[in-house]
């Protein structure tokens, strides 16, 4: 009987062991399955979307058409993420602040990704508020031209007698370039 002894011991032993294998092969597999990517290094380069000249000189035509249809006097100013003009088209007859009022009613709606009529009820209050940011113009004429989820530029208009009127022209520039991608 004794000599069966150290053959059970044997086989015991290697049936343990393999059971001890395939149990921490398995509980590896389960654990590497539950963990998440670990997040990557930044990147040294970004690459983001840039409304192109062909779209915005479009979206900035619609508006100024929009606006003479009306009998109204506006400049048109298309910006990109970063204020920078794309497109400034002038109307015949508009006035010099026109310009300046296009431009920081653009920057201002691709800054915030909100129409500026919106984001101008919001900016009320004593002491210091988003007015004063330099470069924005917190009255109705900008909206912001939206592709890849964010804000990629703005259209504004400035120079009609009122600003919901300098921002349904900015609106009329939008509807031309459509929805983007």
């Amino acid at each position: 009987m004794n000599a069966k002894l150290p053959r059970t011991r044997l086989v015991l032993g290697m049936t343990a062991g393999l059971a001890t294998v395939a149990l921490a092969t398995g509980v590896g597999a389960a654990q590497a399955q539950d963990r998440k990517p670990q997040p990557s290094a930044p990147q040294a380069v970004v690459q983001t979307s840039v409304l192109g000249v062909d779209a915005a000189t479009r979206a900035a035509q619609a508006a100024l058409d929009a606006a003479e249809k009306e009998g109204q006097r506006v400049t048109v100013a298309v910006v990109d993420r970063s204020g920078d003009v794309r497109v400034l088209l002038k109307g015949d007859g508009a006035g010099p602040q026109t310009e300046e009022s296009a431009k920081r009613k653009a920057f201002t709606a691709v800054s915030f990704g909100q129409p500026t009529s919106a984001l101008a009820k919001n900016a009320q209050g004593d002491g210091p508020t988003i007015r004063d940011i330099p470069g924005t113009l917190f009255l109705a004429g900008g909206v912001p031209v939206a592709a890849n989820g964010g804000p990629v530029a703005g259209i504004g208009v400035g120079g009609a007698p009122s600003g919901d009127l300098d921002e349904r022209f900015a609106a009329a520039g939008l509807r031309a370039i459509g929805e983007l991608r």
